[in-house]
């Protein structure tokens, strides 16, 4: 098991953070990334910050979007969308989501609207 998966999502978060603001995006749009990915509500969400869930948790209570297999791409030098693991893989889709939202993607964009 890698150490990621009983890592707490809150202290991964602050980084989330901090990534897309030094890149000019907000909170606000992070939120909105993990809440298109995830399905959590910011109630839901910020009870996951507050009781220090880890990531295997995080995602087994997720209700993930149907278009997550939109999300291709390369994270980590590994494409997401041939990580075998199932947690992996949904950790490695969040990762993509922050670096593309911190990248400056138009929202739309990262959120797999379509056309």
């Amino acid at each position: 098991m890698h150490r990621i998966f009983t890592t707490p999502f809150s202290s991964v978060y602050p980084h989330y953070v901090t990534k897309v603001e030094k890149k000019g995006r907000t909170q606000a749009e992070l939120r909105e990334v993990i809440a298109w990915l995830t399905g959590f509500d910011d109630k839901a969400l910020q009870a996951h910050l507050d009781a220090d869930t880890t990531f295997i948790d995080f995602f087994d209570d997720a209700d993930l979007n149907p278009d997550v297999a939109l999300i291709t791409g390369v994270v980590c030098g590994v494409r997401v969308e041939d990580v075998e693991d199932p947690l992996m893989q949904k950790i490695r889709y969040l990762d993509k989501l922050v670096d593309e939202l911190a990248r400056g993607k138009a929202m739309e964009k990262v959120l797999r609207t379509p056309a």
